[in-house]
């Protein structure tokens, strides 16, 4: 037989045929693997030697879905659906092997097959709602009958996959295989033991009686998902496909979930999710980087500072399975330190995020110290101590006289300069930022700043660490603020003075809400403490009347059970306070400013259009390459609802000329010119153009 074509294989062991789709680097499911697995099929069918069926991939992906490069382009047949259709029409029982990622539209071509086995560390799941889409070849109705309604809707509308032991115990691998030894004899192995007829889940209803008894189940299974969603019209779209596989015969459902599929593309939330989910592999390539240029080896980290950041930033490394040195100054602040890296693992083995031996082997990897002479075998040193210069200029001379030489040395500085900070050693070219987010062992976001004098090397060496530690690094220049937290400063002036001029904190907090944000900037800085801008404020020379005001009254936040909000016996449930009312009116008088009533819509755009022209002043200067890193970072680190797109992608769709005329119109009412258009956003809105056009070119 050999091969089909040069992605796909065909071979006999005996009675079983074994297909083997090899597309590198995750068999996404193009054309050719798709042409590919038909002939396969047709071959199989007219082969009278052939009694069952193995199809496999490759030992890193079964498959790992569509092929997102052909969305938009016109429609090859076979489509997927066609293929599928033909392993269900094929008289020979087949065997889905799964040793990696079966995902998206591999999931559901391995649910086409009458079995499916795998290895217990293989990935199974129905990532596309956070494409803003929902499975568009059976997905939806295949897998509920497979898992059963509660199950199936839990992996469709979170999107996660399930590990292959999970995968085990729910029903949807018939089989795990031992890890050790030939995977592909193993299957055919188990094919020829166990896959003796055809079980095609479209001919049944398989787990679905459950639901069908009780008419409430996929609401209240339902419930708490949608509430949870990020991509909301898709969750919404993905529920009803689920109701359909109840509520309709197969072919019915199946034509329902394609409507619902086809009205999601088209959608603004799934075309967002699409450009963050190509913003993001653009984000990955470093600019002005050279040719050949090679990440240095790390081996050993080391972090300075036990604190809440630094404690976070040294789980990353042991988590990703690299010994980590931690500094401090004394004993009770290590100890400390410790004891909150402890309380987490603890935590996340209470969720069964990890086992307990794994919290233990990563416990292991931590080095705790006094003496910076430890820090001498680290090949990465990370300083997270208090965000002030002088302090920083000496930790920085401390790396320079004890870590080796090549070793990237790195600020975990929000704000600061760090070509200041690399003057006071002798190898500026090792120095560079790496501003994490808190809580840094769970965020992703990772900017990495780049000095005058930061050598390619470095540069490529900290990205590298990055994506190790599972973050997402985006490069940025050297400013106040970087890019994330420069734009921040703009919302946070806008929220102080939208208070001033009449808008209440719920009023402000529910305009960003409603927009997708998790939380409004009031909100979080009551969680966060408010002592904490403050302090910030008091060292930079900076003033915010109200937020000083409440400060200066006692009132920190949840910790002291007022801030923004009163908070009741619970600690974390915020009521609107009256005191906070009379505290922001009293501001206004004192400030002469009249106070109105401002609609959602004016809250909404005074908070982000400034940002965005920010984003504008950033781009021209260079300390953002592109539009999309500026999009990535706010999605990633300040928790931009990714079904807008990020600010500069959401300010195309609205259209420029219309941000500008606002911000301009913003601008006269206020006296504050900071507020007109910067001259980027205005030059491309007068071209009709837009910040992220760059991407539209790719396909979506």
């Amino acid at each position: 037989m050999g091969n089909i074509n040069a992605v796909v294989d065909l071979r006999n062991d005996g009675e079983v045929a074994v297909i083997v789709m090899d597309r590198p680097p995750v068999n996404a499911l193009g054309h050719e693997l798709r042409e590919g697995v038909m002939q396969a099929l047709a071959r199989v069918a007219a082969d009278p030697a052939v009694a069952r069926v193995v199809l496999t991939g490759t030992a890193r992906a079964f498959s790992g879905g569509a092929d997102i490069t052909e969305f938009g382009k016109p429609p090859r047949e076979p489509n997927l659906r066609q293929v599928i259709t033909a392993l269900e029409e094929l008289p020979k029982p087949v065997v889905a092997a799964i040793q990696g990622s079966a995902l998206g539209g591999g999931l559901e071509l391995a649910l086409g097959c009458d079995h499916r086995v795998g290895l217990a560390s293989a990935r199974l799941g129905l990532p596309e709602i956070k494409l803003g889409l929902l499975p568009g070849a059976g997905g939806t109705q295949r897998l509920p009958r497979v898992l059963g309604v509660e199950k199936a809707l839990g992996v469709i509308i979170s999107g996660d996959p399930l590990t292959g032991t999970k995968a085990a115990e729910g029903g949807l691998l018939d089989a795990l295989l031992p890890a050790e030894g030939d995977f592909i004899a193993a299957a055919v192995s188990w094919a020829r033991a166990h896959a003796a007829e055809k079980r095609v889940l479209s001919r049944g209803d398989g787990k679905l009686a459950e639901a069908r008894a009780d008419a409430g189940l996929l609401d209240r299974a339902a419930k708490g998902l949608l509430e949870r969603a990020r991509a909301r019209l898709a969750a919404r779209a993905c529920v009803e496909a689920v109701r359909a596989a109840l509520d309709k015969p197969f072919t019915e459902g199946q034509a329902f979930e394609r409507e619902k599929f086809m009205e999601l593309v088209s959608s603004d939330e799934s075309k967002a999710l699409r450009y963050a989910f190509f913003a993001e592999r653009e984000a990955q390539k470093v600019p002005n980087l050279p040719a050949g240029v090679e990440a240095r080896p790390v081996r050993r980290a080391a972090v300075i500072g036990a604190g809440t950041m630094g404690g976070g930033i040294a789980m990353n490394f042991a988590n990703a399975g690299i010994p980590v040195t931690i500094l401090e100054m004394d004993q009770a602040a290590l100890d400390r330190g410790l004891g909150r890296v402890e309380a987490n693992y603890a935590t996340s083995v209470k969720r069964g995020s990890i086992t307990a031996e794994q919290a233990a082997r990563r416990r292991a990897l931590f080095q705790p110290t006094l003496d910076y002479a430890a820090i001498a075998e680290a090949d990465i040193v990370i300083e997270a101590v208090f965000e002030e210069m002088e302090l920083k200029k000496k930790v920085f001379a401390l790396l320079d006289a004890h870590a080796r030489p090549g070793a990237v040395l790195a600020s975990n500085t929000s704000y600061l300069d760090i070509n200041e900070m690399a003057a006071v050693t002798s190898r500026p070219g090792d120095v560079l930022g790496m501003h994490f987010f808190s809580p840094a062992n769970v965020m992703k976001l990772l900017e990495v700043v780049r000095g005058e004098k930061t050598s390619p090397e470095a540069l490529a060496t900290a990205v590298a660490v990055g994506r190790a530690i599972g973050k997402v690094p985006v490069v940025v220049g050297v400013c106040d603020g970087f890019v994330g937290n420069r734009m921040l400063s703009r919302r946070g002036g806008q929220a102080e003075r939208l208070l001033l001029e009449g808008a209440l904190p719920q009023e402000v907090d529910r305009a960003l809400t409603d927009f997708g944000f998790r939380m409004g900037p009031f909100a979080m800085g009551d969680l966060a403490g408010l002592d904490i801008g403050w302090r910030l404020r008091q060292a930079r020379g900076g003033r915010a009347i109200i937020a000083d005001a409440l400060v200066e009254a006692g009132r920190l936040g949840q910790k002291t059970g007022k801030g923004y909000y009163a908070y009741g016996a619970d600690g974390r449930t915020a009521t609107p306070d009256p005191e906070v009312e009379a505290i922001i009116t009293a501001a206004s008088a004192a400030q002469g400013i009249p106070r109105r009533a401002i609609d959602q819509t004016e809250i909404l755009e005074r908070l982000l259009f400034p940002m965005i022209n920010e984003g504008a002043r950033i781009l021209a200067e260079g300390i953002a390459a592109r539009a999309a890193d500026i999009d990535v970072i706010w999605m990633h680190g300040y928790n931009w609802p990714a079904f807008q797109g990020g600010p500069m992608y959401y300010a195309d769709r609205l259209g420029l000329p219309y941000v500008a005329r606002r911000l301009t119109e913003f601008a006269e009412r206020s006296g504050d010119e900071t507020l007109r258009p910067a001259p980027l956003l205005a030059e491309l809105a007068a071209a009709g153009r837009g910040f992220t056009d760059s991407l539209e070119k790719k396909p979506t």
